[in-house]
């Protein structure tokens, strides 16, 4: 059984002005209710605000709660900040942090949105408003859930915002893999960035992922995983700079899935990017990567008794 959290309001109309595909959601959901009982849902809560203004500046918060974001942080996100859209972003976080809960009570769970690695505290960039993944690793230390959270992100763009909001922690590591020349132009500094140059195919992407990511968490040590899954190093991908095929893809899923098993760590993932025109072929490969994950990782199921509602 793969465990996916699924919110109504990841499927929301598009604002005005926005290139970001907002049906991309919707297809993912669809083609995972097609797996039948394969698949068991979870509707997440929205995320506190409080868990937000924790991550993020309060005043951006605010902004973003009462759609009154300015227009020089709705360039920087990519999308005029509605109130439906406002509902969304307080939604996507609920979602990562309810699939981090149930990680750890079954191995594997997967939020059928999120990975908003771009986020930063005052401002969304890069089709990011709140950051889902620093807010639930920050959520999940500080609270006592872990002692230590890794947030692995092999998104083709790197995770800055996520390495911004969490700089000089010892208790959330973060792991980024992407290409070097692909946005944003300004990096931040992760616990460990791999840049790879344009064009690395499925070898040299899985090679590179294998030899620096175990030793990472080898020395990290982190009681689980939150994994930003982006599909967007596919060849075909039209913000992508790398050259990864499905199989690649698929590969990557696998590697990944028996690191954590190897190490006994649950792990939560969250879809990150992927873009083109084909709306149903790009909610193809985030599907193939939940289902690739769940089915090696869903096989442990660790000893739980972990809240799954979000507390207050």
């Amino acid at each position: 059984m793969i465990h996916v959290v699924h919110h109504p309001a990841y499927v929301t109309e598009a604002p005005a002005r926005s290139t970001y595909r907002w049906g991309k959601n919707g297809a993912i959901r669809d083609l995972l209710r097609a797996r039948g009982d394969a698949v068991t849902w979870t509707e997440p809560e929205l995320i506190p605000r409080g868990w937000l203004e924790a991550v993020h500046d309060p005043d951006y918060v605010a902004e973003v709660l009462e759609a009154r974001v300015p227009p020089e942080k709705t360039r920087r996100t990519g999308f005029p900040i509605t109130e439906q859209v406002a509902y969304r972003a307080q939604a996507v976080p609920g979602g990562t942090w309810t699939a981090a809960m149930l990680a750890l009570d079954h191995g594997f769970a997967a939020n059928t949105a999120g990975g908003s690695h771009h986020a930063l505290a005052n401002t969304g960039a890069g089709y990011c408003v709140f950051n889902d993944l620093a807010v639930t690793a920050v959520r999940l230390v500080e609270q006592g859930t872990v002692a230590r959270v890794a947030i692995v992100d092999c998104d083709v763009h790197q995770g800055d915002g996520t390495a911004a909001l969490t700089a000089g922690r010892s208790d959330i590591v973060t792991y980024s893999i992407h290409a070097e020349k692909n946005f944003p132009a300004r990096k931040a500094r992760s616990t460990l960035d791999v840049g790879l140059p344009d064009g690395v195919d499925d070898e040299g992407y899985v090679a590179q992922l294998k030899a620096t990511l175990v030793p990472f968490l080898d020395d990290h040590r982190p009681d689980m995983i939150l994994y930003q899954a982006g599909v967007d190093p596919f060849v075909e991908d039209r913000l992508g700079r790398l050259s990864l095929t499905q199989e690649g893809l698929i590969a990557r899923e696998n590697l990944i899935a028996d690191i954590a098993l190897a190490r006994g760590l649950p792990l939560a993932s969250t879809v990150g990017g992927g873009y083109g025109d084909d709306v149903m072929a790009i909610a193809e490969r985030h599907v193939t990567a939940i289902l690739t994950l769940g089915k090696r990782l869903s096989e442990r199921e660790p000893a739980g008794g972990n809240q799954n509602m979000i507390e207050t």
